[in-house]
């Protein structure tokens, strides 16, 4: 029985797995069992923002020798080092960290948080969001189809994130029963959809007029992303809980965190324990990227702002058989068709079997997320194998 066999047989997927059984990765390219090189443009979406086999980080996992776990009840040195810098790199004045395993589990912190400090049920977020898997991250998104008993509570505000939107939001707020306001301040969830500057203050204020925490999810958008450490940073947003996870250790080992304001955090009340939050393993690759931004961090940002220029001119210069709404930030990059057009889904199959991966998340939506790190000519290569799939 082969790998591709046994994934079928084994592992619970709704639908089969893609066609690229991964045996090495390295900088921006991925080769599978057969040798096959495929230029990767979705950096495990979002997840490995320093490229494959960034040797720094490798190194202090490999050579780590601290504990092999530590009691949630206990202190340990990294974890309180790490909680530090993190509060010292986030915008505003978060300063307290809840330990998560993941995006999912930040986001349900939040939600948590969110509820104990301010004694309300309710949650303002984007129609068609995604925060995670946990019940309440997928009660945001008010799917009831598949989830009829989600947490009754959720409202959502359609895009485009404009003035009327921010209107809609205000009027929700009225009611002061909502716990929390939560989107991506850049939404990679929705194919890179850019909030306009009006909706994000109008949004930030009113939340703080009727006492609404005012959640940010950089789960996707952090570390650099967006072409800011925080895609936060665009807008000047000062948010009272902030979510963050994937690129948090660059790649290299699980982690999660749910950075609050002193005040939230007092507010709450609120412990939440997490059985493998904050391993030690996952705190040194996590302290060694932090050490690397802290090095490289300048020449990061330059290239992201260099290599998404070119994505956005040879983007919108190709010649998409459809119709097609280009959005770059950063190298958050996002293309849509026709919302009853396939075009997407055919077209990274297209990619794939020439060796560009990239990501349809829905039928219509194209996205992409390459490396930091990414170099211009695996840019121009990848870009030239989508021009040639078009």
């Amino acid at each position: 029985m082969d790998v591709a066999q046994r994934d079928r047989r084994y592992l619970a997927r709704a639908e089969a797995a893609e066609g690229v059984q991964v045996a090495r990765s390295e900088g921006s390219v991925i080769f599978d069992h057969h040798g096959k090189r495929y230029v990767d443009f979705t950096a495990g979406w979002c997840v490995g923002n320093l490229g494959w086999g960034n040797e720094e980080i490798l190194a202090a996992v490999r050579g780590f020798d601290g504990p092999a776990y530590v009691h949630p009840d206990y202190t340990f040195r990294g974890w309180s080092e790490l909680a530090e810098a993190l509060a010292e790199i986030t915008p505003g004045t978060l300063t307290k960290c809840y330990r998560a395993t993941g995006g999912s589990e930040a986001v349900e912190i939040a939600m948590q948080v969110a509820m104990a400090a301010t004694g309300r049920q309710g949650f303002i977020s984007l129609a068609g969001c995604y925060h995670g898997n946990t019940i309440g991250a997928r009660s945001l998104a008010g799917d009831r189809g598949t989830y009829p008993n989600l947490l009754p509570h959720c409202r959502q505000v359609q895009p485009p994130l404009d003035g009327r939107a921010a209107d809609r939001v205000e009027r929700l707020l009225k009611g002061e029963k909502v716990a929390a306001f939560i989107m991506e301040p850049v939404v990679c969830n929705l194919g890179v959809l850019i909030p306009t500057a009006e909706f994000m203050a109008r949004v930030r204020e009113a939340c703080r007029r009727h006492g609404t925490l005012f959640v940010m999810d950089e789960v996707a958008t952090g570390f650099g992303r967006t072409g800011r450490l925080f895609a936060s940073e665009h807008f000047g947003l000062d948010p009272d809980v902030l979510c963050m996870a994937k690129a948090i250790t660059a790649g290299y080992a699980p982690m999660g965190a749910t950075l609050v304001t002193k005040a939230v955090a007092d507010a709450a009340g609120v412990d939440f324990y997490s059985t493998y939050g904050w391993h030690p393993l996952s705190v040194a690759a996590a302290l060694a990227n932090l050490k690397y931004w802290r090095r490289h961090g300048a020449a990061l940002l330059a290239n992201v702002a260099a290599r998404g220029d070119t994505f956005r001119a040879r983007l919108g210069g190709m010649k998409f058989a459809e119709q097609a709404s280009v959005r770059v930030k950063g190298l958050a990059i996002g293309v849509e068709f026709g919302e009853d057009s396939d075009y997407a889904s055919r077209l990274g199959e297209r990619c794939r079997e020439a060796g560009l991966l990239v990501s349809a998340e829905k039928e219509n939506l194209l996205t992409m997320f390459p490396a930091l790190t990414i170099e211009p000519e695996v840019v121009r290569e990848g870009l030239d194998i989508l021009e040639r799939c078009l």
